[in-house]
């Protein structure tokens, strides 16, 4: 099975240097990366409007028009959420404040990218955000498990007392009906009333958020038994 690569979006204006990056990735690993470059800010956002499928994108500080700063405000404003590491001529403290401000994962001096640091550095800012996004997707399902398990508790009274009602008009019907037809509407009627409560049950017991893709944009609760 073919691995997958890790899609980086390189914006450098300096073509010698976009060269070396590519050298000393692939260099790391010559199947683990695959390279996309661009020069300036009108071909990165053309790039980005046709594509958000990147895994990082490795942004050059200095770009002619629209430099990196400029160019990483405007895909924060498009809610655009790849990992940014910049990349920058020399370690100005001022600037790396500036760029951690504005949410960028990391940033590296250039003269570091002939040793491992570069290629460790892009592994470690997709690690770090791929655990961040779990976090967040657990995060998301726990809340919304309680406010499931609250509303469940707040209408299974609803639910349980005509049910329990049905089922017992159900076990009248037994001495009533006979054989034929009418004890197999019965039969119908007394499965999916069982049906209805072992859903109930489910319900009241729910200890996961097990909500999948029904139609489109719609979710449901799978409440479907576990595999024997």
């Amino acid at each position: 099975m073919e691995k997958e690569k890790i899609r980086i979006l390189l914006v450098e204006d300096n073509k010698d240097f976009a060269k070396l990056v590519q050298v000393y990735l692939q260099r790391f690993d010559k199947d683990k990366f695959e390279i996309v470059w661009k020069e300036n800010y009108t071909e990165t956002m053309k790039e980005l409007d046709a594509n958000l499928d990147f895994h990082i994108i490795l942004m050059d500080y200095f770009l002619p028009g629209r430099n990196g700063f400029e160019i990483t405000k405007e895909l924060k404003a498009k809610k655009i959420t790849i990992p940014i590491v910049f990349l920058t001529v020399n370690k100005d403290i001022d600037l790396a404040l500036d760029i951690m401000k504005l949410g960028v994962d990391d940033y590296l001096v250039k003269e570091e990218i002939s040793s491992p640091v570069l290629p460790r550095t892009v592994l470690s800012v997709i690690e770090k955000r791929r655990l961040s996004n779990q976090l967040i997707q657990i995060e998301i399902s726990q809340q919304r498990l309680k406010i499931i398990t609250e509303t469940i508790a707040a209408v299974a009274n609803d639910f349980e007392v005509p049910l329990k009602d049905m089922k017992e008009l159900s076990g009248s019907f037994t001495k009533i009906f006979g054989t034929g037809e009418q004890q197999n509407f019965h039969k119908i009627i007394d499965d999916n009333i069982n049906r209805l409560v072992e859903k109930l049950d489910k319900l009241k017991s729910l200890k996961d958020d097990k909500t999948v893709k029904y139609i489109k944009d719609i979710k449901m609760l799978d409440l479907s038994s576990p595999p024997s």
